[in-house]
């Protein structure tokens, strides 16, 4: 066997360098360690809140309910954490996120220790603890970018499920012996104590801020700019589609966990720790071999493949009838768990260019954790309906419905760099001064087409018409001359000159491409461009004599905000 070298290394060297790449960047690696701690706090809390619900209300549908109430502010707060990553400063969002856990983590101690714990206030204060983490969770998964370079996101995503997944196989086990031992109350106070190195992480970082002269979005049209895009995205929508199809069914293993160990099982608290170990082994090792994964295979052929195997987990989990059986379908339910969570955070990341990425990736977790919430409940009710191993067993045949969706849902990733943002030569200024808030803006383009390309002209112009009302243009349309048919005329609007102004720094290398298909069948190459304002009854004109300097000194820095816009025809 030939010696590895720099140039032909081992199997084991290209694990490691695709695997511990990350780790070269010490913010990164900072975070990693303090997301590894606040991780074995939270899966000692789980078990704690799970244990003590199923001591103080101990029916199958309480105790799922615990999931539930984690997983259901990702649902409720997920689009506005995106909103805010996107347009506000991401490190303080994550800090006051912090600070809200560990409020709400030192409450659920004090009445716990105090015995004052009931069924609504444990959930009440187990859903406070997931505002906090919904908060956090997509200004933390948005930065990632800013830690390392995007072609080393999909390893850095994997380590933090590495961490996260180690925490889990061992903190349950440490929380089961620390539960059945010392009670729930020191479980929850851990807890809280975890959080403190990721405060001290975020205030020990400075990351390098790119400055805009243009202000940030409001809270309201920053949210509907991210659903907007998703809703005109086609490729986001199946990953989001396959998500939810997945998402349900094995939300099962989780949530049900406790009762397997209590009822099929005949343990307790330990043996509920147990279970929640070999899970989080089962998510680590998927985590390990996800860079050997992604190698071998397409994003759309793993993920079909996680699909069988989650239906096979979930079936041995509820007709095992041995404990050994049941421990190891717990290990393959946590890799599937954890491959198929993180290849569809991979997969937004990598389709979703920077301007929107928190929003993309919190709408992501919003359709995940909806999934949980939903698919805990369920199952939850089917299990105290119809008995717990009929429930497992339907989870299990339901998630070979994403196997049989994939055909008309394929899940893709944008080539790397695609997204990047377009850069080029300064936007045209406009002739006569214009208020930031002036508008409606509406632009026309009129292009000459010879006539056998007209249909071809048509298909490209939608497609492009799809682009720019997914990065903000409105009333989109494409009209041909009656008396001219040669002549075409595309027309879209902006609510103001600033919307404008964000709209033109949105485009991507992808969409160029695009634009390059379109320019090859009009006449010239260019389309002839007019931006033109509204001016409603008794609006001044613009260049009238009276007040020109002020608009002047209004939209001056706006111009300067995209001065490296493309300006071309074609582009508006």
């Amino acid at each position: 066997m030939p010696a590895a070298s720099a140039d032909n290394p081992t199997h084991f060297q290209r694990w490691r360098r695709d695997t511990l790449v990350p780790f070269e960047h010490r913010a990164f690696a900072l975070f990693w360690w303090a997301s590894l701690a606040s991780a074995f706090g939270s899966m000692i809390q789980t078990v704690g809140a799970s244990w003590l619900m199923a001591t103080i209300a101990p029916s199958v549908d309480m105790v799922a309910l615990v999931q539930t109430a984690a997983a259901l502010p990702f649902f409720f707060l997920s689009l506005i954490a995106g909103a805010l990553a996107d347009t506000r400063d991401r490190r303080r969002l994550m800090l006051v996120s912090q600070w809200l856990t560990l409020a709400a983590s030192v409450a659920l101690a004090v009445v716990a220790f105090t015995g004052g714990v009931t069924p609504s206030l444990l959930l009440a204060l187990t859903f406070l603890i997931g505002c906090g983490a919904a908060l956090f969770a997509p200004a933390w998964q948005a930065s990632i970018g800013d830690l390392v370079p995007r072609e080393q996101i999909p390893p850095a995503v994997m380590a933090n499920a590495v961490g996260f997944n180690m925490a889990r196989s061992l903190g349950p086990a440490i929380g089961g012996v620390i539960v059945a031992v010392l009670g729930a109350a020191v479980a929850f106070v851990i807890n809280a104590v975890s959080y403190l190195g990721m405060i001290a992480t975020l205030l020990w970082w400075r990351p390098a801020r790119v400055r805009s002269e243009l202000p940030p979005e409001p809270l309201g049209t920053a949210i509907a700019a991210g659903v907007r895009y998703v809703s005109l995205s086609p490729h986001l929508l199946a990953i989001l589609l396959r998500c939810a199809l997945y998402t349900i069914p094995i939300a099962a293993a989780p949530a049900l966990m406790p009762i397997v160990a209590r009822d099929l099982l005949g343990g307790g608290a330990p043996t509920f720790g147990i279970l929640l170990g070999a899970f989080g082994i089962g998510a680590m090792l998927g985590a390990l071999a996800s860079a050997t994964l992604r190698q071998r295979f397409r994003a759309d052929a793993l993920l079909r493949v996680l699909a069988a195997m989650a239906c096979v987990a979930l079936i041995a989990i509820g007709q095992s009838r041995w404990a050994a059986l049941t421990v190891l379908a717990h290990v393959l339910a946590g890799s599937t768990w954890t491959l198929g969570f993180a290849n569809f955070n991979i997969a937004v990341q990598l389709s979703s260019p920077r301007w929107v990425t928190g929003r993309m990736l919190a709408t992501y977790q919003t359709v995940a954790f909806a999934g949980v919430a939903l698919g805990s409940w369920c199952w939850g009710l089917v299990a105290h309906a119809q008995g717990l191993r009929e429930a497992l067993t339907l989870a299990g045949l339901s998630a070979l419905v994403s196997l049989i969706a994939a055909r008309w849902l394929p899940v893709s990733v944008a080539p790397l760099g695609s997204l990047d943002p377009r850069a080029g030569a300064a936007l045209n200024p406009p002739s006569a001064a214009i208020h930031s808030a002036s508008g409606p803006i509406v632009v026309t383009i009129e292009y000459r087409v010879p006539a056998e390309s007209a249909a071809e002209f048509v298909a490209v112009a939608n497609e492009l018409g799809r682009l720019r009302r997914r990065d903000g243009a409105r009333a989109w349309s494409v009209s041909q001359d009656i008396d001219a048919p040669e002549v075409w005329v595309e027309r879209f609007e902006h609510p103001t000159w600033l919307d404008y102004l964000r709209w033109r720094t949105r485009p991507t290398q992808s969409d160029q491409l695009v634009r390059a298909r379109l320019a090859k069948l009009v006449v010239g190459e260019h389309g002839t461009v007019r931006r033109l304002v509204a001016r409603p009854t008794g609006a001044e004109p613009l260049g009238a004599s009276s007040g020109p300097e002020r608009e002047a000194t209004a939209a001056r820095p706006l111009e300067r905000a995209v001065e490296r816009d493309l300006h071309t025809d074609l582009t508006a």
